[in-house]
């Protein structure tokens, strides 16, 4: 099968009027790849809010599919979460670019009758409504999967569509509480959340990544997949390390801030002039380099009460108070030669107004109908730019969108 052939591909709304609306077997066409776009020809659908869903259709909106994202008619609800980014909300503007929005009601038939003469047509439906609600209005991805076996199917969910926790709604911050992450997380005292939705925008990523697998196993077969995601068992994939410590050592990593729990120096130290520097000192040869060409240090080398990771790890204090007491005698600025000179891994502890004036800071405007708007640039924006890096209005492409499927 051709590289760029996929069953029931589409190009910027164009169908081929060769398709069936109620394809029961895949149909190969090709897809146009001229501009190089590796998902140019793919139709995604989604029933989509938020942030895991609308981050996983924006990478794939990104890599030319066609996004036709379903909204109530008062939008996704991320739009309202604030007025940030020039007078859109900030989740929404970071997530929404290059897709078209269609408003529509699941529960009445006739617009779920579009949906499906839509779906009849589309290479990916993703979903991340509560667990049994896309069923109850006739969505359920085991349906559609049957009607239309070329279909790629991708629910998100929290938890998962079976076991206990199935039915418990499932935010970022609960699902860092229930799957551990607060629990290593941060300084000792009082719990803190990872300060961006972390499980939201992993579960995004991952289902992205389940998607694509899924189109290429397409290529090969002909038939569709149906991709199940959580929260929950991405964050606790993400957290595999600590807990096998835990399971076969007895013991998880303590919360210790910037410090490393298995290596050590590796975390923040504060230079005279009050600026926190993070190093990592990753085996015992930079160690060397640490205690000779930085802190002038050289007997610490072969001393074997440092020589080793595991013997640091035992006087981590004491370590740690050395290379302290070294910082706090030199500025940023000579700590950082010192550094750069000896290949010691470093950076600083940045805050967003630094990180706005990074050098190494990618951006990319988005439109919108409030003015343009400076985002992070997707970190594969290099291969491929955005085609269209602009905000729909919400049901701005309904009329359009309506026209093209009414039969």
């Amino acid at each position: 099968m051709p590289l760029a052939s996929y069953p029931l591909g589409t190009r910027e709304g164009r169908i081929d009027s060769r398709l069936p609306h109620n394809a029961g077997t895949a149909t190969m066409v090709r897809m146009d790849t001229s501009d190089g776009r590796p998902l140019d020809g793919v139709l995604v659908v989604s029933l989509e809010q938020a942030v895991a869903a609308p981050l996983a259709t924006c990478r794939l909106a990104d890599a030319g599919a066609r996004v036709i994202k379903l909204e109530r008619t008062n939008g996704d609800f991320a739009r309202a979460y604030d007025t940030a980014a020039n007078g859109q909300s900030a989740y929404f503007a970071w997530l929404n670019r290059g897709k078209e929005s269609l408003t529509v009601d699941i529960k009445d038939a006739a617009d779920r009758d579009l949906v499906l003469r839509i779906l009849a047509k589309a290479d990916v439906f993703i979903q991340n409504l509560a667990v049994g609600a896309a069923t109850r209005a006739g969505l359920g991805s085991d349906d559609l999967r049957q009607r239309f076996p070329q279909l790629i199917t991708c629910d998100i969910s929290g938890y998962g569509e079976t076991g206990p926790y199935a039915d418990m709604k499932a935010y970022d911050l609960l699902v860092q509480a229930e799957a551990g992450l607060v629990s290593v997380n941060g300084t000792p005292g009082p719990y803190g959340r990872v300060g961006i939705s972390v499980a939201d925008t992993s579960t995004g990523l991952s289902a992205a990544l389940g998607i694509n697998e899924a189109l290429v196993r397409r290529q090969r077969t002909g038939t569709g997949s149906a991709i199940k995601v959580s929260l929950f068992d991405v964050v606790a994939e993400l957290m595999a390390v600590p807990l096998l410590q835990h399971d076969y050592l007895g013991a998880g990593p303590a919360r210790i801030g910037l410090a490393h729990p298995s290596i050590t120096p590796y975390g923040g130290f504060v230079t005279g002039d009050d600026v926190t520097l993070v190093i990592s000192v990753q085996n015992d040869r930079e160690w060397a380099s640490l205690a000779t060409e930085v802190m002038g240090r050289p007997e610490l080398v072969d001393d074997p009460c440092y020589a080793t990771n595991p013997a640091r790890l035992e006087r981590r204090e004491v370590v740690d108070g050395m290379v302290q007491e070294f910082f706090a005698r030199h500025t940023r600025a000579e700590m950082e030669d010192k550094l750069r000179s000896a290949r010691i891994a470093y950076g600083a502890v940045n805050d967003l107004k630094a990180l706005s004036a990074h050098p190494h800071l990618r951006r990319m405007t988005v439109e919108s109908e409030t003015g343009d708007i400076e985002v992070p640039a997707n970190p594969n924006a290099a291969a491929w730019p955005p085609k269209s890096p602009r905000l729909p209005r919400i049901g701005e492409h309904s009329e359009r969108i309506r026209q093209e499927f009414s039969s």
